[in-house]
């Protein structure tokens, strides 16, 4: 049986998994979106949030 999760909390769970990868791997933040993407089953509208959450992580602050 299925658990229902409420709205967001697969994307939550994905940007704590990529920020996990991130420091255990160093992979590129595009791969590892494209991962969580498959891995947490998210919408398009769910994996352009995480791109463009993670773009804003990698830019550099002026």
């Amino acid at each position: 049986m299925a658990t229902i999760m409420p709205q967001g909390e697969l994307t939550r769970r994905a940007v704590k998994w990529i920020d996990e990868q991130r420091g255990l791997t160093g992979k590129p933040f595009p791969e590892l979106i494209d991962k969580a993407a498959m891995q947490f089953n998210l919408s398009p509208r769910d994996t352009e949030f995480l791109a463009g959450f993670f773009k804003e992580r990698e830019e550099p602050r002026s």
